[in-house]
């Protein structure tokens, strides 16, 4: 549960896999090496652009197990979806975060994401890709 969602692992697992199954999402995981469970887990969305020509990435979930986190877990995470965009010829990644999700905001600014507008609950940022 997050952002104050309902929870449901069925439905949630469902629509993971429909996603999967037409390869409209990319997920990475980081596994802990001593115990190989996952401990957190980074979900890309494609964005298409005719302007651009090209299939651009929204970073729609990051998550890292409460016990694994500030260990850099989540901005590793977030560089290898960066790396993955660039190896595909993308121009940005895109994430949302809610206003008050401050240490999101620091993680994300501190990677070099671009904070691009402000919606009631959640800021927009952006990272340019050099591709």
């Amino acid at each position: 549960m997050f952002y104050n969602q309902f929870s449901d692992i069925g439905m949630a697992k469902a629509f993971i896999d429909e996603r999967l199954q037409h390869n409209e999402s990319i997920i990475f995981l980081a596994i802990d090496q001593d115990t190989e469970q996952a401990v957190g887990f980074a979900q890309l969305y494609p964005k298409y652009s005719s302007l651009r020509l090209n299939k651009n990435w929204i970073l729609n979930d990051l998550y890292v197990l409460e016990d694994y986190r500030k260990q850099g877990i989540g901005s590793e995470l977030i560089k290898t979806t960066l790396d993955f965009a660039r190896a595909k010829r993308s121009t940005f990644v895109q994430l949302e975060t809610a206003v008050d999700n401050f240490t999101a905001q620091q993680l994300y600014e501190g990677i070099g994401f671009v904070k691009q507008q402000n919606e009631e609950d959640f800021f927009l940022y952006k990272i340019a890709l050099n591709s």
